[in-house]
């Protein structure tokens, strides 16, 4: 039987973190769990080719955006499933056999929770402000993967091509479709501590406000990068 995961992972001058997360798959690949891994690119002018062709992962390109990166790795995916994951994140040991066993006796999607590289009281903070986002309003951000059949994927339209939040629009037309499993995706926070924790969470709960007003990605693209 092949393998039955490709692995997504939309990478934008990546090099410097992809180490990690692509380390963490490698189990996955001993254990006849992912097929192929996919790097979708939006224009990296770092060592991403090189590092793509030392693992043997598959390069596609496409604008820049993880709307676009994302719906470009899925379409040349041959896996029955699709893990979409950063460049940034990690997943706990436990991660093979709970995938495994998902997409063996489910056929829900499926996101994992979420916590930061860095154990400080505000990142702590944030990481447990998302998990109970994501259970009580079924919002899981990219940030925490998701894993999906082919068959779901195609049936929701998958990852709009737009600039911010296409996350949150696949999630949305997944309600009653997402499942928690018990694996902790351990993400960078670089950005957080750049901006300031409770700075960059309140200019993402803003951005989710706005987005969800009407207020289009292409315009709030443009706020979230001033």
């Amino acid at each position: 039987m092949p393998a039955p995961i490709s692995v997504v992972i939309p990478t934008l001058n990546a090099a410097h973190t992809i180490g990690p997360t692509l380390a963490c798959l490698y189990e996955g690949m001993g254990q006849s769990l992912i097929c192929e891994v996919i790097f979708a690119d939006g224009g990296s002018e770092d060592s991403i080719k090189e590092i793509a062709k030392e693992v043997g992962a598959t390069l596609v390109t496409s604008p820049k955006g993880r709307g676009s990166q994302l719906s470009a790795g899925a379409k040349v995916a041959k896996g029955k499933w699709i893990l979409f994951i950063h460049a940034d994140t990690v997943l706990s040991e436990n991660w093979v056999h709970t995938m495994g066993n998902h997409i063996n006796t489910k056929t829900n999607a499926a996101y994992c929770r979420l916590k930061f590289d860095t154990d400080t009281a505000p990142a702590r903070f944030i990481a447990a402000c998302a998990n109970l986002r994501s259970r009580l309003f079924g919002l899981p951000y990219g940030d925490q993967t998701l894993l999906i059949s082919k068959n779901l994927y195609k049936s929701t339209g998958g990852y709009p091509e737009i600039p911010l939040m296409e996350d949150v629009a696949i999630v949305r037309k997944l309600r009653g479709k997402l499942t928690l499993l018990d694996i902790t995706a351990t993400t960078g926070s670089d950005r957080y501590i750049k901006d300031g924790w409770f700075k960059r969470a309140g200019k993402n709960l803003g951005t989710l406000a706005r987005y969800f007003i009407g207020i289009s990605p292409d315009k709030l693209a443009e706020r979230y990068r001033r």
